[in-house]
Protein backbone atom coordinates (compact mmCIF):
# COMPACT_ATOMS: atom_id res chain seq x y z
CA UNK A 1 0.00 0.00 0.00
CA UNK A 2 1.31 3.43 -0.96
CA UNK A 3 2.35 5.49 2.05
CA UNK A 4 0.04 8.40 2.74
CA UNK A 5 1.81 11.73 2.27
CA UNK A 6 1.56 14.44 4.95
CA UNK A 7 -0.85 17.27 4.24
CA UNK A 8 0.44 20.75 3.43
CA UNK A 9 -1.99 23.66 2.99
CA UNK A 10 -1.13 26.50 0.60
CA UNK A 11 -2.92 29.49 2.11
CA UNK A 12 -2.54 31.72 -0.91
CA UNK A 13 -5.35 32.83 -3.23
CA UNK A 14 -4.83 31.72 -6.88
CA UNK A 15 -3.39 35.02 -8.14
CA UNK A 16 -0.89 35.22 -5.29
CA UNK A 17 -0.07 31.52 -5.61
CA UNK A 18 0.85 32.03 -9.26
CA UNK A 19 2.98 35.01 -8.33
CA UNK A 20 4.91 33.25 -5.57
CA UNK A 21 5.13 29.60 -6.63
CA UNK A 22 6.59 28.49 -9.94
CA UNK A 23 5.11 25.29 -11.45
CA UNK A 24 8.36 23.54 -10.54
CA UNK A 25 7.96 24.54 -6.89
CA UNK A 26 4.42 23.18 -6.78
CA UNK A 27 5.57 19.96 -8.43
CA UNK A 28 8.33 19.63 -5.84
CA UNK A 29 5.83 20.16 -3.04
CA UNK A 30 3.50 17.53 -4.48
CA UNK A 31 6.28 14.93 -4.48
CA UNK A 32 6.50 14.86 -0.68
CA UNK A 33 3.10 16.16 0.44
CA UNK A 34 -0.60 16.07 -0.26
CA UNK A 35 -1.18 19.69 -1.27
CA UNK A 36 -4.43 21.49 -0.45
CA UNK A 37 -5.16 24.88 -2.04
CA UNK A 38 -8.03 27.35 -2.10
CA UNK A 39 -9.73 28.10 -5.41
CA UNK A 40 -11.48 31.20 -4.09
CA UNK A 41 -10.30 34.51 -5.54
CA UNK A 42 -9.90 35.88 -2.02
CA UNK A 43 -8.82 33.76 0.93
CA UNK A 44 -11.17 34.38 3.86
CA UNK A 45 -10.43 33.70 7.53
CA UNK A 46 -13.51 31.48 7.70
CA UNK A 47 -11.90 29.03 5.27
CA UNK A 48 -8.68 28.52 7.22
CA UNK A 49 -9.84 25.85 9.67
CA UNK A 50 -10.97 23.49 6.91
CA UNK A 51 -7.89 24.04 4.77
CA UNK A 52 -5.59 23.48 7.74
CA UNK A 53 -7.40 20.50 9.25
CA UNK A 54 -4.83 17.71 9.51
CA UNK A 55 -2.05 19.76 7.88
CA UNK A 56 1.48 19.49 9.26
CA UNK A 57 2.61 22.68 7.53
CA UNK A 58 1.23 25.59 5.58
CA UNK A 59 2.53 28.16 3.14
CA UNK A 60 1.32 31.70 3.77
CA UNK A 61 1.96 35.09 2.23
CA UNK A 62 0.57 38.53 1.47
CA UNK A 63 -3.20 38.29 1.72
CA UNK A 64 -3.28 35.33 4.11
CA UNK A 65 -5.59 36.15 7.04
CA UNK A 66 -4.00 36.08 10.51
CA UNK A 67 -3.70 32.67 12.16
CA UNK A 68 -5.25 33.35 15.55
CA UNK A 69 -4.13 31.60 18.72
CA UNK A 70 -7.59 30.06 18.93
CA UNK A 71 -7.29 28.66 15.40
CA UNK A 72 -3.80 27.27 16.03
CA UNK A 73 -4.90 25.69 19.31
CA UNK A 74 -7.41 23.62 17.36
CA UNK A 75 -4.77 22.33 14.93
CA UNK A 76 -2.65 19.83 16.89
CA UNK A 77 -0.94 18.49 13.74
CA UNK A 78 0.29 21.90 12.53
CA UNK A 79 4.05 22.13 13.04
CA UNK A 80 5.24 24.82 10.63
CA UNK A 81 4.03 28.08 9.14
CA UNK A 82 6.28 28.86 6.15
CA UNK A 83 5.63 32.50 5.25
CA UNK A 84 6.56 33.43 1.68
CA UNK A 85 6.53 37.14 2.63
CA UNK A 86 8.53 39.05 5.23
CA UNK A 87 6.89 40.28 8.42
CA UNK A 88 5.08 37.61 10.44
CA UNK A 89 3.97 39.83 13.33
CA UNK A 90 0.43 40.31 11.98
CA UNK A 91 0.18 36.63 10.99
CA UNK A 92 1.27 34.62 14.03
CA UNK A 93 1.56 35.69 17.66
CA UNK A 94 4.65 35.38 19.82
CA UNK A 95 2.60 33.15 22.10
CA UNK A 96 2.08 30.59 19.32
CA UNK A 97 5.83 30.38 18.76
CA UNK A 98 6.51 30.09 22.48
CA UNK A 99 4.06 27.19 22.61
CA UNK A 100 5.99 25.25 19.99
CA UNK A 101 4.74 26.32 16.55
CA UNK A 102 7.67 26.65 14.17
CA UNK A 103 7.63 29.67 11.87
CA UNK A 104 9.88 30.54 8.95
CA UNK A 105 9.76 33.55 6.67
CA UNK A 106 11.33 34.80 3.45
CA UNK A 107 12.63 38.14 4.75
CA UNK A 108 16.21 37.17 3.90
CA UNK A 109 15.18 36.65 0.27
CA UNK A 110 13.36 39.98 0.09
CA UNK A 111 16.45 41.72 1.47
CA UNK A 112 18.31 41.39 -1.83
CA UNK A 113 15.51 43.08 -3.74
CA UNK A 114 15.34 45.99 -1.29
CA UNK A 115 19.12 46.39 -1.34
CA UNK A 116 19.20 46.64 -5.14
CA UNK A 117 16.51 49.34 -5.13
CA UNK A 118 18.35 51.33 -2.47
CA UNK A 119 21.56 51.24 -4.51
CA UNK A 120 19.67 52.31 -7.64
CA UNK A 121 18.00 55.16 -5.73
CA UNK A 122 21.35 56.37 -4.42
CA UNK A 123 22.96 56.31 -7.87
CA UNK A 124 19.92 57.92 -9.50
CA UNK A 125 20.11 60.82 -7.06
CA UNK A 126 23.89 61.18 -7.19
CA UNK A 127 23.96 61.21 -11.00
CA UNK A 128 20.71 63.20 -11.42
CA UNK A 129 19.56 60.70 -14.03
CA UNK A 130 15.87 61.55 -13.67
CA UNK A 131 16.57 65.25 -14.11
CA UNK A 132 18.95 64.69 -17.01
CA UNK A 133 16.37 62.50 -18.74
CA UNK A 134 13.71 65.19 -18.31
CA UNK A 135 16.01 67.90 -19.70
CA UNK A 136 17.07 65.76 -22.67
CA UNK A 137 13.46 64.97 -23.62
CA UNK A 138 12.58 68.66 -23.33
CA UNK A 139 15.28 69.52 -25.87
CA UNK A 140 17.74 71.03 -23.41
CA UNK A 141 21.13 72.16 -24.68
CA UNK A 142 23.70 69.33 -24.52
CA UNK A 143 26.54 71.22 -22.89
CA UNK A 144 24.27 73.04 -20.45
CA UNK A 145 22.83 69.77 -19.16
CA UNK A 146 26.32 68.36 -18.60
CA UNK A 147 27.34 71.46 -16.66
CA UNK A 148 24.17 71.67 -14.59
CA UNK A 149 24.24 68.01 -13.49
CA UNK A 150 27.89 66.97 -13.02
CA UNK A 151 27.07 64.04 -10.70
CA UNK A 152 28.98 62.43 -7.85
CA UNK A 153 30.66 59.02 -7.56
CA UNK A 154 28.94 56.58 -5.20
CA UNK A 155 32.25 54.98 -4.20
CA UNK A 156 33.47 58.34 -2.89
CA UNK A 157 30.45 58.85 -0.64
CA UNK A 158 29.95 58.11 3.04
CA UNK A 159 26.82 56.02 3.58
CA UNK A 160 24.87 55.76 6.83
CA UNK A 161 22.74 52.65 7.37
CA UNK A 162 20.15 52.83 10.16
CA UNK A 163 19.38 49.25 11.16
CA UNK A 164 21.72 46.35 10.38
CA UNK A 165 19.31 43.44 10.27
CA UNK A 166 18.87 41.23 7.22
CA UNK A 167 18.01 44.07 4.85
CA UNK A 168 20.51 46.47 6.35
CA UNK A 169 23.31 43.94 5.93
CA UNK A 170 22.33 43.24 2.33
CA UNK A 171 22.46 46.99 1.71
CA UNK A 172 25.83 47.26 3.46
CA UNK A 173 27.33 44.50 1.30
CA UNK A 174 26.35 46.29 -1.91
CA UNK A 175 27.58 49.70 -0.75
CA UNK A 176 30.86 48.12 0.36
CA UNK A 177 31.21 46.62 -3.12
CA UNK A 178 31.30 50.20 -4.44
CA UNK A 179 34.07 51.01 -1.89
CA UNK A 180 31.86 53.35 0.14
CA UNK A 181 32.72 54.24 3.69
CA UNK A 182 29.79 52.80 5.63
CA UNK A 183 28.54 53.91 9.04
CA UNK A 184 25.86 51.98 10.89
CA UNK A 185 23.55 52.65 13.80
CA UNK A 186 22.00 49.57 15.39
CA UNK A 187 21.88 48.87 19.15
CA UNK A 188 21.79 45.12 18.45
CA UNK A 189 24.96 45.10 16.31
CA UNK A 190 27.99 43.66 18.09
CA UNK A 191 31.56 44.86 17.61
CA UNK A 192 32.54 41.52 16.06
CA UNK A 193 29.68 41.70 13.57
CA UNK A 194 30.60 45.26 12.63
CA UNK A 195 34.22 44.25 12.10
CA UNK A 196 33.12 41.34 9.90
CA UNK A 197 30.97 43.69 7.83
CA UNK A 198 33.80 46.20 7.55
CA UNK A 199 31.77 49.13 8.87
CA UNK A 200 31.94 51.75 11.62
CA UNK A 201 29.33 51.73 14.39
CA UNK A 202 28.30 55.24 15.47
CA UNK A 203 25.47 56.96 17.27
CA UNK A 204 22.44 58.07 15.28
CA UNK A 205 23.27 61.78 15.54
CA UNK A 206 26.83 61.21 14.31
CA UNK A 207 25.61 59.06 11.43
CA UNK A 208 23.14 61.71 10.27
CA UNK A 209 25.75 64.44 10.48
CA UNK A 210 28.49 62.58 8.60
CA UNK A 211 26.75 60.58 5.88
CA UNK A 212 26.20 61.76 2.32
CA UNK A 213 23.58 59.02 1.89
CA UNK A 214 21.32 57.89 4.75
CA UNK A 215 19.15 54.80 4.30
CA UNK A 216 16.67 53.44 6.85
CA UNK A 217 16.30 49.70 7.56
CA UNK A 218 15.16 49.52 11.19
CA UNK A 219 12.03 47.62 12.24
CA UNK A 220 9.09 49.52 13.68
CA UNK A 221 9.30 49.01 17.45
CA UNK A 222 8.22 51.27 20.32
CA UNK A 223 11.78 52.61 20.51
CA UNK A 224 12.12 53.23 16.74
CA UNK A 225 8.73 54.71 15.89
CA UNK A 226 9.26 58.35 14.95
CA UNK A 227 13.00 58.03 15.55
CA UNK A 228 13.71 60.47 12.70
CA UNK A 229 12.11 63.81 13.51
CA UNK A 230 12.83 67.46 12.83
CA UNK A 231 15.91 67.54 15.06
CA UNK A 232 17.42 64.49 13.37
CA UNK A 233 16.64 65.72 9.84
CA UNK A 234 18.26 69.06 10.64
CA UNK A 235 21.53 67.22 11.27
CA UNK A 236 21.72 65.99 7.67
CA UNK A 237 24.39 67.58 5.52
CA UNK A 238 23.39 69.98 2.76
CA UNK A 239 22.80 67.90 -0.36
CA UNK A 240 22.41 64.66 1.60
CA UNK A 241 20.31 61.86 0.13
CA UNK A 242 17.70 60.42 2.49
CA UNK A 243 16.26 57.01 1.53
CA UNK A 244 13.36 55.26 3.23
CA UNK A 245 12.52 51.83 1.83
CA UNK A 246 11.73 50.43 5.30
CA UNK A 247 8.66 51.75 7.14
CA UNK A 248 7.03 55.18 7.11
CA UNK A 249 6.47 55.04 10.88
CA UNK A 250 10.20 55.47 11.46
CA UNK A 251 9.95 59.08 10.31
CA UNK A 252 7.92 62.11 11.34
CA UNK A 253 6.38 62.66 7.91
CA UNK A 254 5.42 66.28 8.55
CA UNK A 255 8.96 67.10 9.65
CA UNK A 256 10.32 65.34 6.56
CA UNK A 257 8.05 67.35 4.27
CA UNK A 258 9.10 70.61 5.91
CA UNK A 259 12.80 69.74 5.57
CA UNK A 260 12.39 68.73 1.94
CA UNK A 261 10.45 71.90 1.19
CA UNK A 262 13.58 73.88 2.00
CA UNK A 263 15.35 72.18 -0.90
CA UNK A 264 18.40 71.44 1.25
CA UNK A 265 18.31 67.64 0.91
CA UNK A 266 17.08 65.04 -1.57
CA UNK A 267 14.91 62.03 -0.71
CA UNK A 268 13.91 58.72 -2.27
CA UNK A 269 10.75 57.47 -0.58
CA UNK A 270 9.18 54.05 -1.08
CA UNK A 271 6.92 54.01 1.99
CA UNK A 272 4.34 56.46 3.30
CA UNK A 273 2.11 56.95 6.34
CA UNK A 274 -0.93 56.50 4.11
CA UNK A 275 -0.77 53.97 1.29
CA UNK A 276 -1.61 54.18 -1.53
CA UNK A 277 -0.16 57.69 -1.50
CA UNK A 278 -3.09 60.11 -1.99
CA UNK A 279 -3.23 61.89 -5.32
CA UNK A 280 -3.17 65.24 -3.53
CA UNK A 281 -0.16 64.33 -1.36
CA UNK A 282 2.20 67.26 -0.98
CA UNK A 283 5.15 64.95 -1.61
CA UNK A 284 4.07 64.61 -5.24
CA UNK A 285 4.81 68.29 -5.83
CA UNK A 286 8.38 68.30 -4.52
CA UNK A 287 11.07 68.30 -7.25
CA UNK A 288 13.74 66.94 -4.89
CA UNK A 289 11.90 63.70 -4.07
CA UNK A 290 11.91 60.38 -5.94
CA UNK A 291 8.68 58.45 -5.24
CA UNK A 292 7.90 54.77 -5.65
CA UNK A 293 4.82 52.74 -4.55
CA UNK A 294 6.22 50.51 -1.78
CA UNK A 295 7.94 48.42 -4.40
CA UNK A 296 11.40 47.85 -2.89
CA UNK A 297 10.86 44.19 -2.07
CA UNK A 298 8.92 43.33 -5.20
CA UNK A 299 10.46 41.82 -8.31
CA UNK A 300 9.25 38.85 -10.35
CA UNK A 301 12.42 36.93 -9.55
CA UNK A 302 12.31 37.75 -5.84
CA UNK A 303 8.73 36.54 -5.47
CA UNK A 304 9.54 33.19 -7.05
CA UNK A 305 12.64 32.84 -4.89
CA UNK A 306 10.54 33.56 -1.79
CA UNK A 307 8.09 30.81 -2.65
CA UNK A 308 10.84 28.35 -3.51
CA UNK A 309 12.64 29.06 -0.24
CA UNK A 310 9.54 28.22 1.76
CA UNK A 311 8.81 25.05 -0.23
CA UNK A 312 12.37 24.00 0.57
CA UNK A 313 11.73 24.86 4.22
CA UNK A 314 8.68 22.58 4.35
CA UNK A 315 10.74 19.81 2.79
CA UNK A 316 13.42 20.28 5.45
CA UNK A 317 10.79 19.97 8.17
CA UNK A 318 9.44 16.73 6.76
CA UNK A 319 12.95 15.37 6.24
CA UNK A 320 13.94 16.12 9.81
CA UNK A 321 16.51 18.73 8.78
CA UNK A 322 17.12 22.09 10.51
CA UNK A 323 15.14 25.02 9.17
CA UNK A 324 17.15 27.76 7.45
CA UNK A 325 14.79 30.70 7.94
CA UNK A 326 13.25 30.01 11.33
CA UNK A 327 11.84 32.86 13.42
CA UNK A 328 12.52 32.16 17.08
CA UNK A 329 10.81 33.76 20.06
CA UNK A 330 14.07 35.64 20.69
CA UNK A 331 14.02 37.17 17.19
CA UNK A 332 10.31 37.92 17.11
CA UNK A 333 10.48 41.32 18.86
CA UNK A 334 13.36 42.47 16.64
CA UNK A 335 11.50 41.89 13.39
CA UNK A 336 9.72 44.47 11.28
Amino acid sequence: MKEKLPKVAVLLAPAMREQMLAPEALEQLARFATVVVSQEATLEASALAELLDGAVACLTGWGTPPLSDELIAGLPSLRLVAHTAGSIRRLVSLSAIEHGLQVSHAAAIIADSVAELVISQAILCLRHLHEIDREMKAGGEWGSIRQEYPGRLLGSRCVGVVGAGRVGRAVIRLFKAFSCRVLAYDPYLTADEAEHLGIEVVGLDDLLAQADVVTLHAPVLPETEGMIGAAQLARLRDGAIFINAARAALVDEEALFQELSRGRIVAALDVFAKEPLPIDSRFRSLPNVILSPHTAGHTVDTHLRQGQAMVDEVQRLLSGEPLWYRVTAFLYDQLA
